[in-house]
């Protein structure tokens, strides 16, 4: 309604502008080849807006005859680059939808259509590799490096084609590359915490996780458990050969993993090799109390040299009591009550956990306690034939093998942390049975980036 209201006012005052101007008094004397006119002077402005109007009208018209061209130029130009940019994602979803065949072919038309756009390029690489066809892969990879926008891109498709090609050493040099290019970049952060762990560089690899551009992705908790068995790794390294450096980092480990066994089982040898058995074993009994680890409960007993082996079931009582309920704290108590040839003590810890599927450990030592305490051969025997078939007792287990101690990375594959304290499956391999994997050198490698740098 206001609108209406509005050209109607306009109107209105558009009519009687025209009135006034054809009311105006006098007149304009025109002389032209011989004519003379005399038109009023309102009729003349009348005229004159007319004309302009009129004028105005037909230069747009002209000025779009004259622009037609460039501009239909600009919709073809405009239509071709909307049927590249369809085409380009349409790729990436068909790449990432695994038809690498149809991505190939619309990179291709994008490339045609987007001649300047480097994602195209990046689609027709990342279809190569997907097809296998490594070589145009490469060459397409290639092109791309030497483009700021593009470096990171590239050398994230090099790293994926020769991790395809089983060339590690190539595949971590093109990691190293784009983590300097981009710390941020979690793929190569990852890449290269992974190998600085795999070839035991942990202090390095600390390092790394205590800059601000840590892995991404990892949460507090996450980095703080990776922080601390680097710490371990480092302090297992250098337990034999430089101790004090040992403790620090097994200490600083524990600052950040209360109750992490690997760390608290070097820390308490450290400190009982300087006769600082009362601060060791203070130690020991708290992380004891929260994870019921046999090996902590070992090394307590035996945390204070030199004392008799009755002294030391005495401090085992002290710790675990005279009749543990878990079956782990029984073994220990049981074996150090054999060792004092208190065969009754032993035989007594184990009575709560030889009818229900006993272990192989507590079959053992049951064959001990028939043999030690009434030379029953018979008996003995038949607890060892049980203990062939019996369940395995909780240790180290890692990518298939059994390990005696915590190691940092796996003798198998090198991967980071991956013991767990369980009990293994059937089908284990002990590690002493499984050779070591030699490590790579990455002279060739490095050759190889700094060839495609300079490209």
């Amino acid at each position: 309604m206001t609108r209406l209201i509005f050209y109607i006012a306009l109107s209105l005052a558009i009519s009687a502008g025209a009135a006034w101007l054809i009311s105006l008094q006098g007149t304009i004397t025109i002389d032209f080849n011989g004519y003379r006119m005399q038109p009023s002077l309102g009729a003349t402005a009348l005229a004159l807006i007319v004309l302009i109007i009129i004028s105005i009208i037909i230069w747009a018209i002209i000025r779009r005859i004259i622009e037609a061209p460039r501009k239909i130029a600009k919709l073809n130009k405009q239509h071709k680059k909307n049927i590249g940019v369809q085409a380009l994602s349409e790729g990436f979803i068909a790449l990432q939808a695994g038809d690498a065949t149809k991505a190939q072919k619309l990179a291709k038309e994008a490339k045609a259509r987007l001649p300047q756009n480097s994602a195209a390029l990046l689609l027709e690489a990342s279809a190569d590799l997907a097809l296998g066809d490594l070589g145009n892969a490469r060459e397409h990879y290639k092109a791309l490096i030497s483009d700021e926008k593009t470096s990171l891109a590239a050398l994230a498709g090099l790293y994926k084609q020769a991790k395809a090609q089983d060339r590690n050493d190539i595949a971590i040099t093109f990691a190293n590359k784009a983590f300097q290019l981009a710390p941020a970049s979690s793929w190569a952060s990852s890449a290269v915490f992974d190998d600085l762990t795999k070839n035991s560089h942990f202090e390095e690899a600390l390092n790394m996780l205590s800059t601000k551009n840590a892995i991404n992705g990892l949460s507090k908790q996450e980095i703080n458990r990776k922080k601390a068995a680097l710490h371990t790794g480092i302090a297992t390294q250098d337990e034999i050969k430089n101790p004090d450096n040992a403790l620090f980092h097994a200490q600083a480990a524990l600052k950040l993993l209360a109750n992490f066994t690997p760390a608290v089982l070097i820390t308490a040898r450290i400190l009982s090799n300087r006769s600082l058995v009362k601060k060791s074993s203070s130690i020991l009994k708290r992380v004891w109390n929260a994870n019921k680890h046999p090996d902590i409960a070992t090394l307590y007993i035996n945390a204070q040299s030199g004392i008799s082996a009755v002294e030391k079931l005495k401090r085992a009582t002290d710790l675990m009591g005279e009749m543990p309920k878990d079956q782990n704290s029984a073994i220990v108590l049981a074996q150090t009550a054999i060792d004092a040839f208190e065969w009754s003590v032993a035989r007594k810890v184990l009575a709560n956990f030889i009818s229900n599927s006993p272990s192989k450990s507590i079959c053992i030592l049951m064959a001990q306690i028939e043999e030690g305490q009434s030379d029953n051969q018979g008996k003995a025997r038949q607890w060892l034939s049980d203990a062939l078939n019996a369940p395995s007792d909780p240790t180290w287990v890692a990518n298939g093998i059994t390990s005696d101690n915590w190691q940092a990375i796996s003798p198998i594959d090198g991967e980071f942390d991956v013991f767990e304290w369980k009990v293994p499956p059937s089908n284990i391999t002990l590690l002493d049975n499984r050779a070591l994997p030699k490590q790579t050198s990455q002279t060739s490698a490095n050759d190889e980036v700094l060839t495609l740098t300079k490209e």
